[in-house]
């Protein structure tokens, strides 16, 4: 297809986007579920649609789609489903800020203008993250795109709430929260970072005890004394015993409270207990009935229990109350250099501020679920999976980093108090005598007319994104025409609906290590529940694209972002990609580096040229048989191809991506380029050469999708044919012993010019004796080693070589060897010289103390190159006196 002739130059970005829609076009990503071949199946990590394309997206598109187009070429459906999430609270906190620079909010315009505007923002930006997906080549299958608040997604939303519901799994009550004051609403443990900041930290006097806070504004209600059980110091105070005490706004009764939970090495050993905004202090109030009380409003304000302080935000009140307490004489002393971290909302970056709420939770320590045969809590079954080895995690070592942290897992809060996301199906009415009735249902109530003074009103409360993303595995393969149909129990929709049956459990989830508890573990614990299957088999965690300098990117430092659409313009989508992988091995974070995208750039134009060369001496051939090699190159050429399949073939099944592609940039830069390509210059017949070609296209297909695809286009012999579908080819056959003598070949010509350049010579002869395969191969090692010529004799004296077990030599007087050892050895001797110079300057504790900093490491460096000067010089002379030997 197309013109025989390739350009000089590869320019990427005059093929990408017409290659790409000629993928589109034939279909080639398309999944069929009533296909026989085995499958392969992944579900996209959904990004966020209002988002735009950053390395981090770049590196799972690169990784997620050399496994989709690997899997393609070894005759599997395959099925890399796309789509976007709805990202509730980065899109809610864009809306909010929007209308806070107008003057106005939220509870101003209204839940339906709210709505609307935000489906206007989306709409207007969804659309970008999706053309830059196309742009990395991501072969997914466009077709079944899904969206995180599509209607199919949104009724298995549903019916896991109801279920969960049903199931006593998911119950709503008075437990403590993440509170965000400054967007209104909670946070889940996972999006809370922690920020370390210096501040105040506060001893008092609180009767006979002296407690420490770096939280005066939170003790109004404190009224329980806590202590461990076995500190010797307190143990004259019994457990439940009370005592009054002077404190902020007059006498209060005290209790004392024996826990072990109490660090008796922190402070003095005694804390009093703040339950309603502390998650440590509430979890100890449940474990003793003790009573709650709030003392911080919502907005981050004091309520009235305060007193005079009511009404102040936080930071106006701390050094009011301060104040106070000293003037009643009860501030003991204030550490100015405490370090501490604070609870900080990741979106929002809102200082967290626990509270105790109302609020809807999935249970997690409830045993509801039906796994293997017994009823079983959902940690237990996140344990299970991958005990029992249902799921498999790479790299292994993060199952500990799992483990721990389901062991420690507490109920998931899932209720946000924002607007934007799969509201809560939930109703409530309150009855004549004040009690109110809860409904739970895919659908509303209908309302009794009897009461009609009492109408239902649905919980305007929304889903934790992570609950709808929590599902994508599976509801993302749900028949979105059955889902519409809610008269057809839930059941029977995952019966009916063809993906899922067809893909589901899929086959891996590959995606950053930093959201294995965010999502993974989430979606193990909702599709468990709702399937009884697990979301996947395996787990592939990606590292972390740090900065060149190993920082991380931050937009605090916008020197430090790359943004991969900056790079594919200049360097193509293909150079960008390989260097993504380039050294990338699972759980393990890398640095950014402008030199592997240089690196890359030339491997593509490598291919080229390659492709240019072999193009040329093949001429006009249509058919592309197999072929039959009549030389040792060939041979070689062939066996390393069959050698080179197996190892990348072993390393994809694997998810070794970096050896894989480690492994595919030597065969094709080293073997291919500087040895066949060399070799096949003294062949007459170009059949190898276009075969293997044709092989190394294929195979390099899953890394540069672009530039070979570009190339396969204008091959005679691939017709209308399309690259993305096209299986790895089997090596011809070969003679084992041929491919074997052109490695000895390889090693005459490397150690003959070695010698022509330590020795300076100006084209020798190379002699040998009963060599059968270097007279049928005498033109191509004149020419390749810059010899005169290549002739057979009986016997004869030089310099003999070393590299090859046959007798040759070079036509070298071994007085011409000799001379450059004495030259070598007495280099020897002045480097030597030169080590002991940069040691002994070393070892001055006085230089390595008082000089500057860069000139000792300039001395270290220096030192260093000496040593490897000196070792390459060792080894020549070893080399040389073996062959003079």
């Amino acid at each position: 297809m197309g013109a025989m002739q390739l350009p000089k130059v590869y320019e990427p970005n005059q093929y990408e986007s017409d290659i790409y829609a000629l993928w589109e076009k034939s279909g080639a990503f398309f999944a069929d579920p009533s296909s026989h071949k085995k499958r392969f199946s992944i579900a996209m990590p959904p990004p966020n649609e209002t988002g735009t394309l950053s390395l981090g997206h770049a590196l799972f598109l690169t990784l997620q789609d050399i496994m989709a187009r690997y899997n393609r070429q070894q005759g599997k459906d395959v099925l890399w489903l796309p789509g976007t999430d709805h990202a509730a609270l980065a899109v809610n906190a864009i809306i909010e800020k929007r209308l806070a620079d107008e003057g106005t909010n939220k509870h101003e315009i209204g839940r339906d203008e709210f709505l609307n505007r935000t489906r206007e923002f989306v709409s207007q930006s969804r659309g970008t993250m999706l053309t830059q997906m196309r742009a990395m080549g991501a072969s997914c299958d466009w077709s079944r795109l899904r969206y995180t608040l599509d209607d199919s997604l949104s009724r298995c939303v549903n019916e896991t709430f109801v279920k969960m519901y049903e199931a006593g799994v998911i119950y709503r009550g008075h437990r403590i929260v993440n509170w965000d004051p400054n967007l209104e609403t909670n946070v889940s443990d996972d999006e809370v970072i922690y920020v370390e900041e210096k501040g105040k930290f506060y001893t008092f006097k609180y009767g006979p005890f002296e407690i420490g806070t770096a939280r005066p504004e939170t003790k109004f209600g404190d009224k329980y004394v806590v202590m461990h059980p076995d500190d010797e110091r307190y143990k004259q105070y019994k457990h439940g015993e009370t005592l009054e005490v002077e404190w902020i706004n007059g006498p209060i009764q005290a209790t004392i409270i024996k826990d072990k939970a109490v660090d008796p090495s922190f402070g003095t050993g005694v804390m009093t207990i703040t339950p309603w905004h502390s998650h440590v202090d509430f979890d100890m109030a449940e474990r003793h009935g003790l009573d709650k009380e709030q003392i911080i409003d919502f907005h981050g304000r004091l309520l009235p229990i305060a007193g005079e302080f009511a009404g102040m935000d936080i930071a106006e009140a701390r050094a009011k109350i301060v104040d106070k307490l000293d003037k009643k004489g009860l501030l003991v002393g204030v550490n100015d250099k405490y370090v501490h971290n604070v609870a900080v909302n990741e979106r929002g970056k809102g200082i967290i501020e626990p509270q105790v709420r109302l609020q809807w939770f999935v249970d997690v320590n409830k045993s509801a679920v039906d796994w293997k045969g017994k009823k079983r809590s959902l940690k237990e079954v996140m344990q299970a999976v991958i005990h029992e080895g249902d799921i498999e995690i790479m790299p292994q070592r993060f199952e500990k980093i799992y483990f721990h942290w389901i062991d420690n897992l507490r109920d998931w809060c899932i209720s946000r108090q924002i607007w934007w996301g799969h509201r809560i199906p939930a109703w409530y009415r309150t009855d004549t005598d004040g009690t109110i009735e809860t409904y739970v249902g895919l659908t509303p109530p209908a309302d009794d007319e009897s009461q009609g003074w009492n109408e239902w009103e649905q919980d305007p409360d929304t889903l934790d994104t992570w609950f709808s993303s929590a599902l994508w595995t599976w509801s993302t393969l749900i028949d979105q025409e059955l889902a519409a149909d809610l008269t057809l129990p839930f059941d029977e929709l995952l019966k009916k609906s063809r993906d899922f049956q067809a893909y589901h459990p899929t086959s891996i989830m590959e995606t950053g290590w930093d959201i294995l508890f965010f999502w993974v573990a989430r979606m193990i614990l909702s599709t468990t529940f709702m399937t009884g299957q697990v979301p996947f088999n395996k787990v592939y965690l990606h590292g972390l694209i740090r900065a060149e300098d190993g920082k991380k990117m931050s937009k605090s430092r916008p020197e430090s972002i790359i943004d991969p659409l900056d790079v594919i313009p200049k360097y193509g989508t293909d150079a960008l990609r390989m260097a993504l992988i380039m050294g990338v091995a699972p759980g393990n974070d890398q640095n950014w580096g402008w030199g592997k995208i240089e690196t890359n750039r030339n491997f593509c134009n490598k291919l080229w040229n390659i492709a240019r060369y072999s193009l040329e001496k093949v001429g006009e051939q249509t058919e592309l048989p197999e072929p039959e090699p009549s030389t040792n190159a060939g041979h070689w050429m062939l066996s390393k191809l069959q050698l080179t399949t197996e190892i990348l073939q072993g390393h994809l099944d694997t998810y070794r991506f970096s050896e894989a592609y480690d492994t595919l940039y030597h065969f094709v830069w080293d073997d291919v380029a500087d040895w066949y390509i060399e070799a096949s210059k003294t062949e007459q017949s170009g059949e190898v050469l276009a075969y293997v070609l044709d092989c190394v296209l294929r195979l390099a297909h899953p890394f540069a999708p672009f530039v070979t695809e570009t190339i396969w286009q204008v091959l005679p012999w691939t017709g209308e044919s399309i690259l993305a579908v096209q299986p790895w080819s089997k090596t011809p056959k070969f003679d084992k012993v041929a491919a074997a003598d052109f490695e000895d070949i390889k090693a005459i010509v490397t150690e003959v010019r070695a010698l022509i350049k330590s020795l300076g010579l100006r084209k020798p002869y190379l002699y040998y004796t009963d060599v059968p395969f270097l007279a049928a191969n005498a033109e191509l090692l004149t020419r390749m080693s810059g010899l005169a010529s290549v002739q057979e004799v009986s016997d004869g004296n030089g310099l003999h070589l070393t590299s090859t077990a046959y007798k040759c030599w070079l036509d070298v007087d071994t007085t011409v060897a000799e001379a450059h050892i004495h030259r070598l050895t007495e280099q020897i001797t002045a480097q030597k010289e030169v080590i002991a110079r940069l040691n002994g300057r070393l070892g001055n504790e006085n230089y390595v103390k008082h000089a500057p900093k860069e000139v000792v490491s300039e001395t270290k460096a220096q030192l260093s190159e000496a040593e490897s000067t000196l070792e390459r010089m060792l080894a020549e002379h070893q080399r040389f006196a073996e062959i003079s030997g």
